[in-house]
């Protein structure tokens, strides 16, 4: 179960890094071509709201790979849970907000690795 709840951690930990990279790096080349709804115009005037959401996403990024370093089993679940509870609440609300792709691409698989860390703890 361990390896499980690792292996869905560090993809989890890797969709937002590559979340940080597309958001902070390549919003004016990658964006247009991802978000066809959007009108192209606005991608050089929301760069900069853009970068500031990749930031936060490599904030999520980093609190999950910090699990992989936590030897104390308690304080590893702990910040486990906290970091993945954070993840699916902005795929909750993204879904909500956005489009509901954001919950299947981010939202489910926190919610799902949520869960087994809640049930290795009992």
């Amino acid at each position: 179960m361990n390896i499980i709840i690792s292996i869905l951690i560090g993809i989890i930990a890797f969709f937002h890094i590559y979340i940080l990279w597309f958001e902070m790096f390549a919003w004016e080349t990658r964006g247009p071509k991802v978000f066809r709804h959007f009108p192209k115009e606005l991608f050089p005037k929301t760069k900069t709201l853009a970068a500031n959401q990749g930031l936060y996403n490599g904030f999520l990024a980093a609190g999950l790979i910090w699990t992989f370093f936590i030897e104390n089993i308690e304080w590893k679940a702990n910040v486990s849970i906290f970091f993945l509870g954070c993840v699916a609440v902005a795929g909750i609300y993204g879904a909500l907000s956005a489009s509901k792709k954001i919950f299947f691409v981010q939202g489910l698989p926190a919610i799902i690795a949520l869960a087994l860390v809640l049930v290795l703890l009992q």
